[in-house]
């Protein structure tokens, strides 16, 4: 699968993670940067990004529903996303022989 710089920063932070991550931690990838933007705009990038991951079946998001929309407020990684993160560290699995 193709991956952005931030959806890759994302499954590399919630592959070293036993719980669940919360979303405000992602929003210092863009701090960190310096880039010029507004808050609201950097927190509709990382949404979009986490809601792609979800569409793949790498994250699962927890949060609240509306009647319009989603809520994401933490995130945890599924089987295929700590799949698709050991790839992007390069990682290769042992078999138990």
């Amino acid at each position: 699968m193709r991956f952005s710089k931030l959806q890759k920063h994302i499954l590399l932070e919630c592959w070293g993670r036993k719980h669940r991550l919360n979303k405000k931690e992602l929003l210092e990838f863009y701090f960190e940067r310096q880039i010029k933007l507004h808050k609201k705009e950097i927190q509709d990038i990382v949404t979009r990004s986490i809601q792609s991951l979800i569409k793949k079946g790498c994250l699962i998001g927890y949060g609240r529903r509306t009647p319009q929309r989603w809520y994401i407020k933490e995130i945890h990684l599924t089987l295929q996303g700590r799949r698709e993160a050991r790839k992007l560290l390069g990682k290769q699995q042992r078999l138990p022989f």
